[in-house]
């Protein structure tokens, strides 16, 4: 079985936990590691190969957590330079795969906690995929929920899908017990969702198909281009092909399922004090209940306080009561208008070599902590609007500076001219450490002339 990874999604709503640049996906929020790699490690019991489903930013991040869980072997990408909702992105994993293959589509940021009960889940939808059918996963709600569309079924078919209820109806469907939450994981044969997806979603299938055949395949990368992409029309897989097709199948599952969709969902797994705070050695609290409160660096205390959401971040900090959780995107959309970085990029940002650490940043300077990987090195560029210092903290640096090499070590630095050529480049074997200091009338990411880039990034 091939188990295709969906890692779309932009995560506002766990801001500032969440950006742009680091999704929840890949947040390392439980035990340093991320839902990405629970997800990996709780499919690859199941599934003997995968089918990796990325925005191509997140590409070398996902592939350096796809490292730590030693999954490589057997891994493929479809890196998307714009997500285009889930009918593309599992048509396009299908058409890389053959057509006797069978999958099973995941979300890469859910949480499953009956790992057990969950595989006997899997192995009942892979016979009825083997049979031809298109099988989805139904969760047995647990309450009158609003925000999951439903799946009506009678026994292991499905009557009816239908939309996110008001509370009312959500209550209804409670009380009959044949309704399920619609979790979007699926499982079919290859031959099977191509061939329901050219009848009933012809225009998705044409598209998709051609961008595959465009695609620049690279071993086990294969990229779509920007132009291919926008020409795929934009659907969710249920609208697309399975409220359509009469070949669907539910498999009623009970197996711990979270789509950890808010911070109120986030709050379920986590474990609680007496008082029913999260349990966090950052959280000090003196007659607070029930609050929830994430946090890795300062020490914060709660007083004489309940029901909050407590979310602090090196550069952010979000205060709310519980139940307001979808009013988030309200803050990222204010956010948005008015220039904030803040929605996009942590502090710490991760790039293909390594990664930075916005240390200070104030009018006309910034300071960074740089780490760089063993043998990568960052592109070939230039600034118009700021000089930089580099001082060597632990590593060997080899350093270019317009046409000149050199190698610095520990306690020494480097004057990179503005406007001048210059790579950073580690060819030592442990990591290079490195502090940067910005000097400029503008010091944003955006100035950056690439010449030559290792990892093909446009800017």
């Amino acid at each position: 079985m091939v188990n295709i990874i969906l890692c779309g999604g932009s995560g506002t709503r766990l801001w500032p936990l969440s950006r742009r640049l680091l999704p929840k996906q890949f947040a390392k929020i439980f035990s340093h590691r991320s839902l990405f790699q629970k997800s990996v490690e709780r499919n690859m019991k199941l599934c003997s190969k995968r089918v990796i489903v990325s925005n191509t930013e997140h590409y070398f991040m996902a592939y350096d957590q796809l490292e730590e869980t030693g999954a490589q072997k057997g891994s493929s990408f479809l890196l998307e330079p714009i997500g285009r909702n889930t009918a593309p992105a599992i048509i396009l994993a299908a058409l890389s795969l053959e057509d006797d293959d069978i999958v099973l589509v995941t979300p890469s940021d859910h949480v499953i906690e009956d790992e057990e009960s969950y595989k006997e889940c899997v192995k009942r939808a892979s016979k009825l995929a083997e049979e031809g059918y298109i099988v989805t996963f139904g969760i047995e709600p647990t309450a009158p929920e609003t925000g999951y569309g439903y799946i009506e079924a009678e026994g292991e078919d499905v009557k009816a899908f239908h939309e996110k209820p008001d509370r009312e109806r959500a209550v209804e469907y409670l009380e009959r017990g044949n309704y399920y939450w619609n979790s979007g994981m699926f499982c079919f044969k290859v031959s099977t969702i191509l061939e329901e997806a050219r009848k009933y979603a012809p225009e998705i299938y044409e598209a998709a198909s051609s961008a595959w055949e465009s695609a620049r395949k690279d071993g086990s990368v294969g990229r779509i281009d920007m132009q291919s992409m926008l020409s795929i029309p934009e659907e969710s897989i249920d609208y697309a092909v399975m409220e359509k097709s009469s070949g669907i199948k539910v498999i009623a599952g009970n197996f711990g399922w979270n789509d950890l969709g808010s911070f109120d969902a986030l709050e379920s797994v986590f474990e609680k004090d007496e008082n029913g705070n999260s349990v966090n050695d950052k959280l000090i609290t003196i007659d607070a209940t029930n609050n929830f409160f994430y946090g890795t660096q300062r020490v914060v205390a709660l007083l004489d306080v309940e029901d909050l959401i407590v979310v602090d971040t090196p550069d952010a900090l979000l205060v709310g009561k519980k139940g307001s959780s979808q009013k988030i995107k309200d803050v990222v959309a204010r956010l948005r208008e008015e220039g904030s970085q803040l929605p996009h990029i942590h502090m710490t940002a991760y790039r293909p070599w390594g990664s930075y650490t916005v240390l200070e940043e104030a009018d006309r300077y910034k300071i960074k902590r740089i780490e760089v990987k063993p043998g990568k090195r960052l592109s070939l560029q230039k600034h118009y609007h700021r000089s930089e210092h580099w001082i060597v903290v632990s590593g060997t640096a080899l350093v270019r500076v317009g046409e000149d090499e050199k190698i610095v070590r520990a306690n020494e630095s480097v004057y990179i001219p503005m406007g001048e050529l210059h790579r950073l480049e580690n060819p030592g074997k442990i990591t290079l450490v490195l502090v940067e200091a910005q000097v400029g009338e503008y010091t944003g990411e955006d100035d950056i002339v690439r010449i030559e880039d290792d990892y093909k990034r446009e800017r």
